[in-house]
């Protein structure tokens, strides 16, 4: 069946509007595991071999599929980053790596096992959420055993065919042999049997731990099944830093803080082995002090004026932080989290009443219930409430109800101990006037996420939560693109005023909320079918917005419902230096410049990309919106939209498509912090829908950081830059370009599990 849809196809271009569509698409999505000649994919490889894996696991039906695949190819619907790049592979049908599929998790934090876990996900390129508050983390043992640590064997000294890929732990008196295993799960094991020997009580004294490195590949080996090199560059480190933090803790229970930091070595581990992008979320009770303060002053200036970053801290870069509020935030709680959140870009707010009320609109079906819920929520009666309107609810699940405010790293998913898949409904590449294609775009994301639901979890924990709350998530991206295509100029002049409620604007923020309302209606309906159809649990919740930050590039969207940063710039893309794709990027006209990390002896940018110093690279790709040159959209400042202008076009997403909770970055102004942090308490006073929003400081008067991802250009800079790129370009065929480089072993990353531009941006001084 689908290669007969395959067949009927006629076209699968990348979008030539889309100039950063290549070098994303090859760099993050084409793989060459799979195919016989080991060349990379191409777009159409990847739309056959998606679908196919979605049409499998799915069990959908001939016209589904052939929705499904027909608007993947047109670019108009798109199934999450992880499942275009591990879907209808042989690796990802294996239930041990089910997880491997979804972008978004969260985990209680209650045992050892839960670092574990979060280990295994950030190697299988998940996002991780970690729930940090003390009533979860109280349930972790005592340190009781002072550790040390002896490192044995070099790393690959046992020769491929002899090494073992489980980990072999021996028991001694007081003493501890761990020999690490030669795969995913042989690192995973060794990490959490370190942390158990911490609190073993069979030991009467210190305990010597002897690490056995002899079986783990060495740098450079491929990675079978799942693509990519080892590199276990920071493997041996890990075991002695994570030996520090806990030695520190003997006679008590960890900190939360202390729980980020072996979470946090562990996904630091991952990431500079090059096995895969990690990204997190770590929520701290909004009383915890020590987790408010986790980041301050992680940057630490000398006399001389040289920066450094707090060594045994490093790693806490690794995941953002938030504080949950069981109780509204008081209006000067919100001041200073917001100006906490300018000064350091920590401290965001997340008010878990609404991600429960919203994560139980089941049972609170009306808004009058939501609103009596939210009242008793906040005067911590949320329990009492739930259990005297339903009496004959199991405890299990009504303690799982009122957990269900965990979030994946970029806080669009809510839920607890959860997997939740994405899929992405490009509507820069959709008319606002065809309501069918809309509605078949909306229809095939649904599909698309629901076919996910199908698997079902090892872990029991996993596999509990998805049976009493199964979630997906459709999100869009595009959608300021999509307005003003729809509504013309004059939506960006009412934007320009701040989006005041005059005639005019009233009008547009009904128009707004009928396509979004339509939008939602569309998902719910198309998921609970299919579920009903397939003998699934209905999710009560589907819709959400990622970030999107890396999948808008393949069809140069403006990323979810943001802004673009102008409507021409130049937009840096990262690859590491003699990167083939990058290199392809070079005959293909694209200029190549040093990254930020890379300096000369007296700390001045390195300017020459081939230099050897030279250690990464940045692609620089000058960037047109589709809509810059509609008359009269040069006129506006895109850079002057107000925080509170932000955040009333956030709110409407928010209200009227999302179900979970919207990922939002608002780039506000130091004279801004007052007037966004009394919009936030209000919006959280009275019950608006308003969950979690990041805040981003913005500067006028200068560039904070140079090559930043995004620096905006004139319209003549931009049509110089583009004349130098074609005056450049050596061949019009990218992938042509590239197998000409594409030889030797593939470093292959895949999609990271944050897809967030603020990932991006360098940690703030």
């Amino acid at each position: 069946m689908v290669q007969d849809i395959e067949r009927s196809r006629q076209t699968y271009q990348l979008p030539e509007a889309a100039p950063a569509a290549n070098p994303v698409f090859f760099r993050t999505y084409s793989r060459r595991d799979v195919t016989a000649d080991q060349q990379r994919e191409s777009w159409e490889d990847v739309c056959r071999r998606t679908l196919r894996g979605l049409v499998k696991l799915g069990d959908l039906t001939e016209a589904e599929a052939e929705l499904v695949g027909r608007m993947q190819s047109q670019l108009k619907s798109m199934p999450s980053g992880r499942w275009l790049w591990v879907g209808g592979g042989a690796w990802i049908e294996r239930p041990e790596n089910f997880s491997g599929a979804y972008n978004c998790t969260s985990t209680n934090v209650i045992d050892w096992r839960a670092f574990g876990l979060m280990m295994d996900l950030a190697m299988m390129g998940c996002g991780t959420g970690a729930m940090l508050e003390p009533k979860y983390i109280s349930q972790l043992p005592a340190i009781r055993n002072h550790l040390s640590i002896v490192m044995q064997g070099e790393i690959g000294s046992v020769s491929a065919g002899a090494r073992q890929e489980l980990t072999a732990v021996n028991f001694g008196e007081n003493q501890v042999t761990i020999r690490v295993g030669d795969s995913r799960q042989g690192w995973v094991s060794s990490y959490q049997t370190l942390l158990e020997i911490s609190s073993d009580e069979r030991f009467t004294s210190d305990v010597q731990v002897l690490i056995d490195l002899s079986h783990v590949r060495p740098a450079g080996e491929k990675l079978k099944g799942f693509g990519g090199v080892a590199n276990p560059i920071r493997l041996p480190a890990l075991y002695e830093r994570c030996t520090n933090i806990l030695n520190k803790a003997i006679g008590r229970q960890l900190g939360s803080v202390e729980c980020c930091l072996l979470i946090d070595e562990a996904a630091a581990c991952v990431v500079a082995g090059n096995i895969r992008r990690s990204a997190g979320m770590r929520q701290g009770d909004s009383t915890d002090q020590a987790f408010a303060e986790a980041k301050e002053n992680l940057w630490q200036q000398d006399a001389e004026g040289n920066w450094r970053i707090d060594p045994e801290r490093d790693v806490l870069r690794m995941a953002n932080h938030t504080r949950v509020f069981h109780v509204k935030p008081t209006r000067e709680e919100c001041v200073n989290a917001v100006r906490k959140q300018f000064y350091s870009g920590e401290g965001a707010i997340q008010w878990a009443g609404e991600a429960i009320a919203r994560a139980n609109c089941d049972l609170l079906t009306t808004p009058e219930l939501k609103a009596d819920f939210l009242i008793h929520y906040s005067r911590g009666q949320g329990p009492t409430w739930l259990k005297s309107h339903h009496p004959e609810m199991p405890e299990a699940e009504l303690s799982h109800r009122l957990g269900r405010y965990g979030l994946n790293p970029c806080g669009e998913i809510i839920g607890e101990n959860f997997h939740c898949n994405l899929a992405e409904i490009h509507l820069n590449r959709i008319d606002p006037q065809n309501l069918k294609e809309q509605e078949e775009a909306f229809t095939a994301g649904a599909l698309a996420v629901a076919s996910l639901l199908n698997h079902r979890f090892q872990e029991p924990r996993y596999r509990d939560s998805r049976q009493l709350d199964p979630i997906v998530g459709v999100s869009f991206t595009g959608l300021f693109d999509f307005f003003v295509q729809a509504f013309g100029s004059d939506w960006l002049r009412w934007w320009e005023q701040g989006r005041p409620d005059t005639v005019t604007g009233i009008q547009f923020r009904q128009q707004e909320q009928d396509y979004l309302s339509r939008w939602k209606q569309i998902v719910h309906q198309v998921v609970w079918d299919y579920c009903d159809r397939h003998g699934l649990k209905r999710p009560n919740r589907c819709t959400t917005v990622q970030p999107a930050g890396t999948k808008s590039l393949l069809t140069g969207a403006s990323p979810g419902w943001h802004p673009p940063k102008a409507q021409r710039f130049i937009r840096r893309i990262t690859f590491r230096k003699n990167d083939p794709v990058a290199l392809a990027c070079l005959e293909y006209g694209y200029k190549i410049v040093p990254s930020q990390s890379d300096k000369d002896e007296n700390g001045r940018l390195l300017d020459d990309a081939f230099d050897p110093r030279c250690t990464e690279w940045l692609v620089e790709i000058p960037v047109e919106v589709s809509w810059a040159n509609l008359p009269g959209a040069d006129e506006i400042e895109i850079s002057q939209f107000s925080a509170l202008a932000q955040m009333d076009f956030y709110m409407q997403v928010q209200k009227y498509f999302t179900a979970h909770n919207t990922s939002a970055t608002i780039e506000l102004r130091e004279s801004e912090v007052e007037a966004l942090a009394e919009r936030i308490y209000q919006a959280v006073e009275t019950n608006e829908g308003y969950i979690s929003a990041a805040l981003l400081a913005r500067f006028d008067d200068h560039q904070t950081f140079p090559r930043l991802p995004f620096e905006p250009i004139s319209k003549a800079e931009f049509e110089r830059l583009s004349q130098e790129v074609l005056m450049r370009r050596r061949t019009d065929d990218f992938q042509a370009a590239l197998r000409r480089y594409d030889s030797g072993e593939l470093f292959e990353a895949g999609p990271a599990g944050c897809d967030s531009d603020k990932c991006m941006l360098p940690e703030q001084k």
